[in-house]
């Protein structure tokens, strides 16, 4: 999408991914190697009775999901970061998780007409429509200036 087509009070949808106990052992291993995340036989026995995914993967499938229904083609050139993240629920294998993202607001930069900045709450359901991602993100987006 092109930041013109970007307005307040849209939701941007993705449909479900589920996640792959491999994908998710393989993520934890490279970049959250807590037991929780990467150890089957310790986890069955924890707090979460199971291997839960990391929170950071959790984030990563809603990036992706955001830049598929979003920002791929888009003038989208980065972020200065999130208001909110929150993780409401753990995520296992099997689960399929979608997205949904409302559009908050959508401005051109007061100090650079070329900026235009977009912020959007990301909602990431489970097959069971409970939520387990709460964000709230910023996006940049190079326009031409006038």
């Amino acid at each position: 999408m092109k930041f013109n087509e970007f307005k307040v009070g849209m939701v941007i949808k993705h449909p479900p991914v589920v996640v792959n106990e491999q994908e998710m052992l393989d993520f934890a291993k490279s970049y959250d190697p807590q037991w929780f995340h990467t150890d089957l036989e310790r986890a069955k026995d924890g707090r979460w009775g199971g291997l839960i995914a990391s929170g950071w993967l959790t984030c990563s499938l809603a990036m992706r999901m955001a830049v598929d229904a979003a920002l791929y083609d888009s003038e989208s050139f980065g972020s200065p970061g999130l208001e909110r993240l929150r993780w409401l629920l753990p995520v296992r294998a099997g689960d399929a998780l979608r997205l949904e993202a409302t559009v908050d607001s959508v401005r051109q930069s007061s100090s650079r007409d070329d900026l235009g900045i977009m912020r959007w709450s990301w909602r990431v359901f489970n097959q069971r429509d409970e939520q387990v991602l709460d964000v709230e993100a910023t996006s940049l987006f190079e326009l031409e200036s006038s």
